[in-house]
């Protein structure tokens, strides 16, 4: 696999030539639009190794897969562009194997809103040892706000993904509730009722997991928050379900903050059967213009973790999407809109930007302005942010990647994820 950088005066086929591949998968594979534009500056992933196939009148992907002795999911995950779809057109060019060796395995969650299109879910399902629908809430009595995720739970199977329950104190407003979580953390009864609740959904709905995502606590209430995911996974682990908890991005255990103070790492380490580390977010809607998971902050967020938590219990949060700033920033009054990393590549082509990348951030961002002479500065995610993120997990021997999140397109993500480590698929 490798990672070109456009050039000025580069075409598709150029690029595709100097590498010796078709033309036509490279421009599938990374979404390019049919035009063939592209952006100074943009990445494009090649599989220069690759071994081919055009299928022939009346083969489908079950037959090619037999025939060519690899298993249907090795050929969703070799060809993003299927999006699950099991018709396929004689004449069109697939890849059967990569033709290169991946260098570890990574466990890969993902997590998605319910009303995430099934196309779009569809493709990165082959990508994901793991999928959380996003979210369970709850009420003050215990009961749970059960989200609409029949759907995610019927495909996730058919991909070999293992279904994980998610509960958070988010609200339908769309705001982490800080009386909710810590009036709950404060009764032992009323966590009594909402671990029923959460056992009986785990059982009726085949979900092999839990994922706990309690933010802006009251500060005090640290070892309160443990105790309770101590209580989950007394109460789940007998079943074999295995209890995550989310972690505010922290670098001590002092850091300052409602988000931070009662989250204690050790703690919480402790407790559960694996954490996530929420590692983006630095750029964010009313923050100023900059890379949403810069890697300096991601380091020291993870060095601090790995002081308090065995490695083989961190999940690293890997963001897939990036923001645009209208600029200059006004502290309180610029407001960042979040688009996908397609929905950037599409912006510096119609604006003929140029498209940089900040070797300390390790993240791409361009400036362009509009017609009316607003300019904007956008940071995102290609395939160089996402493989730094990935080689990071495995160079530190954690246990995966937490993908935040699945609703937007970011083919290259899954691309150099597939390209360059075997994903974990558990029996």
């Amino acid at each position: 696999m490798q990672i070109h950088i456009v050039k000025s005066g580069e075409t598709l086929s150029s690029i595709a030539r100097n590498y010796g591949v078709s033309v036509t998968l490279l421009q599938r594979l990374n979404e390019v639009p049919p035009s063939g534009a592209l952006a100074v500056g943009q990445t494009l992933v090649v599989f220069e190794n690759a071994r081919t196939r055009v299928v022939r009148p009346g083969e489908t992907l079950l037959s090619i897969a037999r025939s060519e002795d690899v298993p249907l999911l090795t050929l969703y995950q070799n060809n993003i562009f299927l999006s699950g779809r099991s018709d396929i057109e004689a004449g069109e060019e697939l890849i059967v194997s990569l033709g290169e060796e991946q260098r570890g395995t990574l466990g890969v969650n993902g997590y998605a809103y319910p009303f995430i299109r099934p196309a779009l879910l569809q493709q990165v399902l082959p990508y994901l040892t793991y999928l959380t629908p996003f979210t369970y809430g709850f009420f003050p009595s215990g009961q749970l706000v059960v989200p609409e995720d029949e759907e995610m739970l019927r495909l996730a199977p058919l991909y070999g993904v293992v279904p994980w329950m998610h509960l958070s104190t988010l609200t339908e407003r769309e705001t982490f509730d800080n009386a909710l979580g810590s009036n709950l953390l404060r009764n032992v009864e009323a966590q009594e009722a909402l671990i029923n609740s959460v056992e009986r959904v785990i059982e009726e709905k085949g979900y092999r997991g839990l994922d706990v995502d309690f933010e802006y606590l009251d500060r005090d209430l640290g070892q309160e928050y443990a105790a309770f995911i101590t209580r989950l996974t007394q109460r789940l682990n007998p079943k074999g379900i295995p209890v995550l908890v989310a972690l505010a991005p922290k670098t001590s255990a002092n850091q300052q903050g409602l988000l931070y103070e009662a989250h204690d790492y050790r703690l919480l380490g402790e407790a559960a059967n694996a954490v996530l580390l929420m590692t983006y977010e630095w750029g964010y809607t009313y923050g100023p213009p900059m890379a949403v998971s810069p890697m300096p902050q991601v380091r020291r967020v993870l060095d601090y973790a790995l002081t308090e938590i065995p490695r083989e219990k961190i999940f690293l949060g890997v963001p897939t999407y990036g923001y645009d700033w209208p600029i200059p920033y006004e502290q309180g009054r610029t407001k960042a809109v979040s688009v996908s990393p397609n929905e950037a590549l599409r912006l510096a082509r119609q604006y003929g930007a140029e498209i940089f990348y900040d070797e300390r951030s390790q993240a791409p961002y361009f400036r362009y302005t509009t017609p009316n002479g607003m300019a904007h500065e956008v940071w995102f995610e290609d395939a160089r942010a996402s493989l730094a993120k990935f080689a990071l997990a495995q160079e530190n021997g954690l246990q995966g990647v937490g993908l935040w999140n699945l609703m937007r397109n970011a083919p290259q993500t899954y691309l150099v994820l597939h390209g360059a480590f075997k994903i974990e698929k558990l029996p």
